[in-house]
């Protein structure tokens, strides 16, 4: 929480540089960089999902790379946002949001996850919360 307020999810649209080398884009902004205890990429084979999970604590910020499906559950609103291909979506999530990514495309997709607590195995901070199924 910030103040009195709960913290809402943010959605951002980023706009990636392009050659024809690729593309290149920050994941994250300067200002929440120092907050972040955790960083990791990750690689999702089409049509397999990735988070189905709130956490407890940590705010994530995730960077995906389209195409993919997001769906937010927050509070009783679900929300889906459609990545096209060779789109990126920044998403900042509090604690208690649920979230879920599907790769809707027919390469692997990558996702650049922060978050601001700790990784710890033996005590995860996340809570499984299915929102998309395979």
């Amino acid at each position: 929480m910030r103040g009195n307020k709960p913290m809402k999810s943010v959605v951002e649209w980023i706009s990636p540089k392009q050659d024809e080398r690729g593309s290149v884009w920050e994941p994250l902004s300067a200002e929440r960089l120092q907050d972040q205890r955790n960083v990791h990429i990750v690689m999702t084979e089409p049509g397999k999902i990735r988070g189905n999970h709130f956490h407890r604590e940590g705010v994530e910020t995730i960077a995906v790379y389209g195409p993919a499906l997001v769906r937010i559950r927050e509070g009783e609103s679900i929300a889906d946002i459609v990545i096209p291909d060779g789109r990126v979506l920044r998403l900042i999530i509090p604690p208690g949001v649920s979230h879920a990514i599907k790769n809707t495309g027919v390469r692997p997709n990558l996702l650049v996850a922060f978050n601001t607590t700790r990784h710890d195995p033996q005590v995860p901070d996340t809570v499984r919360d299915i929102l998309l199924r395979d």
